[in-house]
């Protein structure tokens, strides 16, 4: 099975590029479920605007995901009048998709995490002070690391560390993919305006056939 990271990206773009970025994403996740592809959203980066994205990142699991992109990666072109700032004479907005592949597979493995044990700190009582109940679980590649106290149980604040462990990671994933691939993340940062891959339409974000 495929894997690759998609960045939904609206550039140094105004703010109704980073409407278009939050749109986008939301067709995105609807098309890759009715294509049997899993897909999860790793990073949301918020605007200033209220319902708007900088840019958006999310890994994808599927077979033929090349297929699956060839529709998707490129310029996307969104017409329609800015809901921001409603004498302005601009109805073409350009936001772009890229995905990064031919990276290291950066994987959260349990054998990669050293747990360490200690007394817990704050309320608890005699029991809190007696007992080694507080897990420490640090990733040994990446130097992340987590401090859980919120069970009496080792065992549970172990399953809770590594739960949280995995959330951290998911942000160290983009980052180091953006790291070892940083000629083409950069590359994209300026969105490229002219043939779109797809073009949408009025409020209702409609996707309009390209001849």
């Amino acid at each position: 099975m495929e894997e690759r990271i998609i960045n939904i990206s609206s550039g140094r773009g105004p703010e109704e590029c980073m409407l278009v970025v939050a749109k986008l994403l939301k067709e995105f996740l609807k098309e890759a479920k009715a294509n049997n592809i899993n897909a999860k959203v790793a990073q949301r980066i918020k605007g200033n605007m209220p319902n708007t994205l900088v840019s958006a990142s999310v890994f994808i699991k599927g077979n033929n995901l090349d297929g699956f992109l060839k529709e998707w990666e490129g310029s996307v072109q969104w017409i329609g009048k800015s809901p921001f700032r409603k004498y302005h004479k601009r109805k073409n907005w350009f936001v772009e998709i890229f995905s990064f592949s031919n990276v290291k597979k950066i994987e959260l493995k349990t054998d990669d995490i050293e747990f360490q044990t200690t007394k817990s700190s704050g309320p608890g009582g005699q029991h809190a002070n007696k007992t080694e109940s507080a897990v420490k679980a640090v990733h040994k590649e990446s130097g992340l690391s987590v401090v859980v106290q919120e069970s009496r149980s080792q065992f549970q604040n172990k399953k809770i560390a590594v739960k949280k462990l995995g959330e951290l990671f998911a942000n160290y994933r983009i980052q180091r993919m953006q790291e070892l691939d940083s000629q083409q993340w950069n590359k994209k940062i300026n969105v490229q305006r002219g043939s779109p891959t797809r073009i949408y339409v009025g409020d209702k974000f409609e996707r309009k056939k390209i001849k």
